[in-house]
């Protein structure tokens, strides 16, 4: 390759005072989205970027090979409501999946909403819909360009035509229906100011009553705190129709409150007044709530609360696994639980008893499952690293698990195997790794070796499949995923081990996980790779500036660079729980210590590919577009370092098919290239 000329990135003389420490921002005048200097920025650091990989001649191949293996018919669980079933599916190369509404859980139905028809590039998606209880509406959500901002309207299903309710400036939250299906209720946000729609602080998220064939204007609010405009919401509507619940959050503290009212009635009752732990309503017999808690269960148990006496009892209490999820189906409680970082579905008796489990393939993931209080039958999808989602019902009556589709992948599944192998931290602390390899490895240090991680927020990474990892697999490669603290996999105390004052243990988790793939021969430094995306691509920013040495590329994707001023901008100041502010004179210490963006100091780093989104509007670009910059700055030695700025893309989700392929083959192309694949 030739030798790169990076762009220049303009230095400013911006200095902060963070309790008597003087902290340069040389490049703060990328945060203005709006300005043409930026965007003249992004343009030009676009070109550098897309004329080396356009020299990497392995990247067409990869493309073609990602599209080809993509292109498989892809369904998701059903669900349904009165009878009529709903479900996701793709033939294969759509942009964006389709709902369908069926008449039998495996019938052949008929499109309900195809998002693919409202933009010629596929970037509005459908993010989020609800069905009305007597299965009539079906309320759907609409976003652009992948920002979590959501416009609701509402479809009939049987003639497939909407009513004139559109519904603006909502985020975080889906729809909950009322009982008679005349309404429902949802969260919505004051509308930002023209211009700063994907920068801008959301504050004063407020809970709205919306019935049907009215104006938005109309719409009651049901709840909201202005005097706290940081509190985030998320309303439930009972089975009975009976009580609205609220659980209320203070930023992603998983602690919170909560609230509910008889929707008959005016007034709010605080039933958790004070957030001393996680309560997550799971159901209601009457005046008796269900919610899965983990106040002095780490784990997570069931608790029963009788809000008319105040009584509470312990129904499930807390095991090894910990709950991940619960939900109430056929009058009994389904948990979905993690065994070593991996799922399992069990269910209990509204008194607590132990009932079994739900048999699962093998190792891997679900997600939520699907089914109704009254329903004899749940449905789920289960997925692996290698194996697709495969949609699955669990008839109660008969205890018997059906596949409803069985994806046809053109993939030698057989060949490849996944394992378990275990690494010690640098304290000592022991932790998992998965690992996906070809049967027939051979351990000469020489295998191209992507190391994933997260570690962050109480979210667990499990065995979950995607395609892209597939082709990474037949190019020779090496998977491994490691499970680190700070992720939910071991409950709350593995959570709390990786945040605030303790989040270098997080970074010492995936660097001592190089340190072990290495030292077992598996690969060696010019041969891994290391990938992470948000809270991920922090992580991934923070070991390659404190080790950069030990890695032989890395992809760095949505990453929250910034970590003195990521509570500044969209939703991001409801990471301080995880994370502590700057605005704490202690945690600002902790937080200036691993910032990637304030770390960023002459070296020579690995081969860095960063990737962001224009439109993110959840980590603000601007952490990527600042770190870039530094990093080109700070750039020692002779690899590139490179940014991808993705237009009409935001966070990650709900990207178009197509522009993930794009993505992901330049992505595998750089490593090819980076790691000698060739």
């Amino acid at each position: 390759m030739a030798e790169i000329t990076y762009p220049k990135s303009r230095r400013c003389d911006h200095v902060d005072d963070y309790h008597g420490t003087q902290v340069a921002d040389p490049y703060r005048w990328l945060e203005d989205l709006n300005s043409q200097e930026t965007a003249d920025w992004i343009a030009a650091q676009n070109a550098v970027t897309a004329d080396y990989l356009a020299g990497i001649p392995a990247r067409a191949r990869i493309e073609a090979r990602l599209t080809e293996l993509w292109d498989f018919a892809k369904m998701g669980a059903p669900f349904q409501r009165k009878g009529r079933y709903f479900q996701f599916r793709n033939t294969g190369l759509q942009n964006q999946d389709v709902l369908y509404t069926m008449d039998s859980y495996d019938g052949e139905g008929h499109v309900l909403i195809d998002p693919n028809t409202l933009s010629e590039d596929g970037t509005v998606a459908l993010s989020s819909v609800g069905a009305s209880p007597d299965g009539r509406w079906m309320a759907y959500a609409t976003s652009g360009s992948g920002s979590d901002w959501k416009t609701w309207y509402v479809r009939n299903v049987e003639t497939g035509e909407d009513l004139a309710d559109r519904l603006d400036w909502a985020k975080f939250s889906g729809v909950e229906w009322l009982a008679d299906s005349s309404g429902f209720v949802y969260c919505r946000y004051p509308a930002p100011e023209e211009g700063a729609e994907y920068d801008s602080a959301n504050f004063g998220q407020h809970v709205c009553l919306h019935k049907l064939n009215t104006p938005q204007r109309a719409d009651e609010v049901l709840y909201e705190r202005p005097d706290e405009p940081k509190r985030l919401f998320s309303p439930v509507v009972t089975d009975d129709g009976a009580y609205i619940v609220i659980e209320v959050r203070q930023s992603a503290d998983r602690r919170n409150r909560v609230v509910y009212r008889r929707l008959e009635e005016a007034a709010f009752v605080e039933l958790i007044p004070i957030g001393e732990a996680q309560y997550h309503f799971v159901g209601n017999t009457g005046t008796v709530f269900y919610f899965q808690c983990d106040l002095d269960a780490p784990n997570r148990s069931i608790v029963a609360i009788d809000t008319s006496t105040g009584d509470r009892t312990t129904l499930v209490p807390e095991g090894a696994d910990a709950i991940q999820y619960a939900t109430m189906v056929h009058d009994e409680f389904v948990a979905i639980t993690l065994h070593n970082a991996y799922h399992r579905i069990k269910r209990y008796g509204l008194d607590g008893t132990a009932l079994g489990e739900i048999p699962l393939p093998g190792i891997g993931s679900i997600e939520p499952p699907h089914g109704g209080r009254q329903d004899g039958e749940l449905f789920f999808a289960f997925s692996s690293f290698t194996v697709p989602a495969t949609a699955y019902r669990f008839d109660f009556e008969t205890g018997e698990t059906t596949a409803i589709s069985t994806p046809a992948l053109d993939f030698d599944t057989d060949s490849y195997i996944t394992e378990q192998i275990t690494a010690t931290s640098r304290d000592g602390t022991r932790f998992p790794i998965f690992l996906v390899r070809r049967k027939d490895l051979v351990k000469d240090s020489q295998n191209p070796t992507l190391l994933y991680g997260y570690g962050g927020f109480n979210i667990p990474i499990t065995p979950n499949f995607m395609v892209e990892r597939l082709v990474w697999l037949e190019m020779g490669g090496v998977l491994a995923v490691a499970t680190l603290r700070g992720g939910g996999e071991f409950g709350e105390a593995w959570h709390q081990a990786g945040m605030v004052h303790n989040k270098q243990n997080v970074f010492d988790d995936f660097i001592a996980a190089a340190e072990h793939l290495i030292a077992t021969g598996i690969t060696s430094t010019p041969k891994l790779a290391i990938e992470g995306r948000s809270n991920g691509g922090l992580l991934v920013g923070a070991c390659m500036t404190q080790r950069p040495e030990l890695f032989g590329a890395t992809l760095p994707t949505v990453g929250v660079m910034d970590m003195l001023r990521f509570h500044k901008f969209t939703i991001g100041w409801s990471w301080i729980a995880d994370y502590g502010s700057a605005d704490d004179s202690e945690q600002f210490k902790t937080l200036l210590a691993y910032s990637p963006l304030h770390n960023a100091r002459p070296a020579a780093y690995p081969p860095t590919l960063i990737s962001t989104g224009d439109h993110d509007d959840r980590v603000m670009p601007a952490h990527s577009f600042k770190f870039a910059a530094a990093m080109q700055a700070a750039q020692q030695g002779d690899a590139p370092l490179l940014i991808r700025i993705q237009t009409k893309t935001g966070h990650g989700a709900d990207k178009p098919t197509a522009l993930k392929i794009e993505e992901r083959a330049d992505m595998w192309g750089f490593l090819y290239e980076a790691l000698g694949m060739g």
